[in-house]
């Protein structure tokens, strides 16, 4: 019985060893991506409130329009999508709806060129999404304004909301 048992496993070692099949280990590969796409605050934005019932980031208004930077490293290979919000991330409490409108523009560059990033913006809902075709910087102003109900007062307190600024691969 013995004999029969390592005769066995001598020919399922044989078997194996002539197939090839001697063992199989899988070796990891890493590799670490550097953003070329870089999103800076440059100035936060401040909510004026010009009347009771509405809430602006616009210097009109007495508000500061949040400016973001991108810095592009390398060209055509990245989108900029700005967000703007629509609703608040806190603020006390509100018993009526509030309507948000927005307006993500250019304000200043490092190329000329880059000026063009207006005309060639896609806009829908509260999202804007530019190209960037040139490598370099430039700033994107969002504005945003909230207006609460008919004929209603914003509660006093401190009312936040986030504009979402965000660069992604092409």
């Amino acid at each position: 019985m013995f004999k029969n048992i390592l005769t066995l496993v001598a020919a399922v070692i044989g078997v194996m060893s002539s197939a090839g099949i001697a063992s199989a280990v899988d070796v990891p590969v890493v590799g670490n991506v550097e953003a070329k796409c870089v999103i800076v605050t440059d100035t936060p934005g401040v909510y004026g409130n010009p009347t009771p019932s509405e809430l602006s980031t616009d210097a009109a208004d007495g508000g500061v329009t949040p400016i973001i930077r991108y810095d592009v490293i390398q060209a055509n290979f990245y989108k900029a999508v700005i967000t703007t919000p629509v609703s608040f991330s806190s603020s006390p409490t509100l018993s009526d709806v509030v309507n948000w409108q927005g307006l993500v523009e250019v304000s200043n560059v490092s190329d000329a060129g880059m000026s063009a990033y207006d005309n060639d913006k896609r806009t829908y809902e509260n999202v804007t999404e530019f190209d960037l075709t040139i490598a370099g910087s430039t700033w994107f102003k969002a504005t945003t304004k909230a207006d609460y109900g008919y004929n209603k007062a914003f509660p006093s307190g401190t009312y936040r909301a986030v504009v979402n600024a965000e660069c992604i691969a092409l």
